[in-house]
């Protein structure tokens, strides 16, 4: 059954993973909660992040025996509702860590946010909003 509590995965394939973990980690701030340290075939590479206690984390992957390039569109976002201003020096470690500041798709992020497209091309959104559940 789902609840409130369910946990979630959030995964995608990166054609980098220390440069996703580099933006991801130095610059959004998530923590490395697992990452595989060792190459083993036939299973993928990956980088577990998000905040210790979460009920959440992201997952990026990487199958260097049949490796997926990574196929972001404008509409694919990891949107985080900040519940106040978007601090400019986030957004600065962002770009510092590999990130691009971009105009969003749909202006309401213009509107409320920032947009930042990782080093595969999938766009962070920084929302100033709070989330209303």
């Amino acid at each position: 059954m789902i609840t409130p509590g369910t946990r979630v995965r959030v995964a995608r394939p990166s054609r980098n993973l220390a440069a996703a973990e580099r933006f991801y980690a130095e610059g959004l701030g998530l923590e490395v909660l697992w990452r595989t340290t060792e190459r083993v075939s036939g299973e993928h590479d990956l980088v577990m992040l998000g905040l210790p206690g979460g009920s959440w984390h992201f997952e990026l992957t990487r199958d260097p025996e049949r490796p997926l390039e990574p196929t972001p569109t404008v509409d694919d976002l990891f949107v985080l509702y900040l519940g106040a201003p978007v601090d400019d020096a986030l957004v600065d470690r962002l770009v510092a860590a590999g990130g691009t500041r971009t105009a969003a798709h749909n202006p309401y992020w213009d509107q409320y946010g920032v947009t930042v497209a990782d080093p595969d091309g999938y766009r962070l959104v920084l929302c100033s909003r709070s989330w209303n559940a």
